[in-house]
């Protein structure tokens, strides 16, 4: 045939076949020739490459807030432990002035318990009701042993003075307890309370007992 050769595909005029370049497959149409650019595939509008950066950047951004949570976790953690140490050392010394509180005062209670037959004890557990320390425990005991020998049955024949303190008149101790003439606490009460009044201290009571003849206070 005349005009064309045989073994040979004839081409549509105007239509150019798609050429794969680079991956990339372009079809163009226009004025019968074919145009083939090389494309690079791109994800939510990022190229692969920008996407691999943003990717960084944000593993990176959470590693960060996750060692910043981290770290103030661990220093609430040990504001807490430091905060338990605190309450329990506390709490510990709490519950030791409540044992040494119950201890003092179970002492106490067998000392006035005991008053009749030990006053002595029971006038040391007594002091320190009356602002008195043990420091004015000498001075408090050679007082009482110069005016009654600690017996509170004593009476003075000639003033009738009474008890333990050598209260004048004895009846004075009413003001503590009716039972003032055999209760030796009662009458060491009344007679603590008496040289807190009257002298301050059992030493000052003393040294006016010893300035004085025949002796009193």
């Amino acid at each position: 045939m005349a005009g064309a050769a045989l073994g040979r595909p004839v081409l549509a005029s105007g239509l150019a076949i798609a050429v794969l370049t680079g991956g990339a497959v372009v079809a163009g149409l226009t004025g019968g020739s074919a145009s083939a650019d090389p494309l690079t595939f791109a994800v939510d509008g990022l190229t692969s490459s920008e996407q691999s950066t943003t990717e960084r950047a944000d593993a990176a951004r959470v590693a960060a807030d996750r060692s910043a949570a981290n770290a103030q976790r661990s220093v609430a953690a040990a504001r807490s432990a430091e905060r338990e140490k605190i309450d329990a050392a506390v709490r510990a010394k709490a519950r030791k002035a409540a044992a040494d509180r119950a201890a003092r005062a179970a002492q106490r209670k067998r000392a006035i318990a005991n008053a009749q037959k030990d006053p002595k004890a029971a006038a040391r557990k007594l002091l320190p009701e009356y602002g008195f320390s043990q420091a004015d425990w000498p001075c408090l005991e050679r007082l009482w042993i110069g005016e009654s020998g600690w017996n509170h049955k004593a009476e003075n024949s000639s003033s009738g003075a009474y008890g333990i303190p050598q209260s004048l008149p004895g009846r004075k101790m009413a003001s503590v307890a009716a039972d003032w003439r055999s209760n030796p606490v009662t009458q060491i009460k009344w007679g603590l309370n008496y040289i807190k009044s009257s002298y301050g201290t059992p030493c000052n009571a003393l040294d006016s007992w010893n300035a004085r003849s025949p002796h009193w206070y």
